[in-house]
């Protein structure tokens, strides 16, 4: 029987720049690189030595807020009342966290797009058009400064017939590529256009379309699992992006509106404007099962659109409402108990504004708490 022995220091030697490349140093603390230092493989070999010290100072602005983002926030866009400022609103209902940050458009352009990745890299995709080019930009947002910056990737390029002001965005990651969707619900038959990036070229590149019967207003556009999920009251479509092709599944049924839907494991969860029905289509099984709604109290009347999110594993709503009794504003938030098929209220205590969603859901993100300037 052979017996597999220690590889000799020069051919493990060897291995260290592609290992080097897959280790997350910003998130190691002060000690964890000490030790990978001190270790006589990394002693032996000045250049991995130099390779790590250099990549922990690129990392040093980011390590405390990666070391302390422990708190999961749903992030909302208010209604704008101040001019060329933007507001963003982060919370977390479980913990009774309620944060409002206000942003120069230096440090936060306006966006019609936002996305968390697998990274807890948060994404922006810029309204406004290139003064010099027919393209849109991404930024990034950097959790140190709570500010936005280039992303560092190429501009997406917008198409001959793409009126941007008439289109729906999206921005979203499915297996650590970004794909940007868009598409025209006043059209007759909008067509969904779809771009994934590339990073190998550093391009944005046309994936198939979808073409969409008849002119849709109640629709959503999200990802679940490997896949790309376009839901409407009369069609479903699921993109694969592995065969880059648009396949039909089965149709939302009993929901007659909905303007919100999100995605926790592989089930997408979808409601009504008034919040009465819940459904949940299972994505493996292409079936669709109904909830335990919440009649909103006779006193309140829903305004604005529903908003949903998944924070920390669980299902929540917030629900907008006002009251002939009541001045200004009435926020609901629920959190949804899988086992008990109910709805359980939180406190939510949100600053008297109008909120939306970046998307068809509030997307969620690991919060550094001290870095949020709150205003």
């Amino acid at each position: 029987m052979s017996k597999v022995g220690p590889c000799p220091v020069p051919h493990r030697l060897h291995h260290l720049p592609s290992i080097l490349l897959h280790i997350r140093f910003n998130l190691l603390t002060s000690d964890d690189t000490a030790a990978i230092l001190d270790h006589p493989l990394v002693r032996e070999d000045p250049g991995s030595s130099e390779v790590i010290r250099n990549v922990v100072q690129e990392g040093n602005s980011n390590l405390k807020p990666r070391l302390g983002m422990t708190t999961e926030m749903a992030i909302l866009e208010p209604s704008s009342q101040f001019g060329r400022s933007k507001r963003l609103l982060f919370m977390n209902p479980q913990e009774e966290k309620f944060i409002r940050c206000r942003y120069s458009q230096e440090d936060m352009p306006e966006f019609s797009a936002m996305t968390v990745t697998s990274e807890n890299d948060i994404y922006i995709l810029q309204t406004e058009e290139s003064e010099e080019e027919n393209q849109l930009s991404l930024f990034k947002y950097n959790h140190a400064e709570n500010v936005c910056e280039p992303a560092g990737v190429s501009a997406i390029p917008k198409g001959p017939e793409d009126d941007l002001c008439c289109h729906w965005h999206y921005l979203y990651e499915v297996d650590h590529i970004l794909y940007y969707i868009l598409f025209n619900p006043e059209a007759d038959r909008p067509l969904v256009q779809v771009r994934k990036y590339n990073q190998n070229t550093n391009q944005w590149q046309e994936c198939s379309q979808l073409q969409l019967p008849d002119n849709i207003w109640n629709s959503a556009v999200l990802p679940c699992g490997p896949n790309l999920y376009f839901l409407s009251t009369k069609e479903i479509y699921r993109y694969d992006p592995s065969e880059d092709k648009w396949c039909r599944r089965t149709p939302l049924w009993t929901l007659n509106e909905f303007y919100t839907a999100v995605a926790m494991g592989t089930e997408i969860f979808c409601t009504d404007m008034e919040f009465t029905q819940t459904i949940v289509y299972d994505t493996e099984a292409d079936s669709w099962q109904k909830l335990q709604g919440w009649p909103i109290p006779d006193i309140f009347a829903v305004h604005g659109l529903p908003i949903l999110f998944v924070l920390e594993n669980q299902l929540h709503i917030l629900l907008t409402c006002v009251s002939d009794s009541q001045e200004g504003y009435i926020y609901l938030v629920y959190v949804y108990d899988r086992s008990a098929d109910a709805w359980r209220e939180l406190k939510a205590n949100l600053p008297n504004r109008e909120y939306y969603a970046c998307g068809s859901f509030s997307p969620v993100a690991r919060m550094y708490l001290p870095y949020l300037k709150g205003t």
